[in-house]
C-alpha cells in the first residue's frame, strides 16, 4: 500500500525514514555537490512511499522512483544534513 511521503532532498537522496524504520538508497542521488539532483525539489519531494518487507520504494507525479532497503537495528540517519 502507497502512502503519501515527503521524501527529504535538502543534501541528496540517501536515506528515508519511515515510521521508525530507517531505509538506504539503493543508488543514491545527488548534484555532486551535495544536493538534490536537478528536477528534484529542495528540500524536500512530494510523494508516496511502498513499504515491502525489507524494501521502500518512492514514486512521485514527476516520474521520480527511488529504492531503498532496511538497514535492521539502525535508531538514527547515517549521514546528518547541516
Amino acid at each position: 500500500m502507497s502512502v503519501p511521503f515527503a521524501l527529504f532532498t535538502h543534501c541528496g537522496i540517501y536515506e528515508a525514514r519511515v515510521q521508525d524504520t530507517f531505509f538506504v538508497a539503493d543508488q543514491p542521488l545527488d548534484d555532486g555537490n551535495g544536493n538534490p539532483p536537478a528536477g528534484w525539489g529542495n528540500p524536500y519531494q512530494s510523494g508516496t512511499i511502498t513499504v515491502t518487507g525489507q524494501r521502500a520504494v518512492f514514486h512521485d507525479d514527476l516520474g521520480h522512483t527511488v529504492t531503498f532497503h532496511e538497514r535492521p537495528g539502525a535508531t538514527t540517519f547515517l549521514k546528518i544534513c547541516a
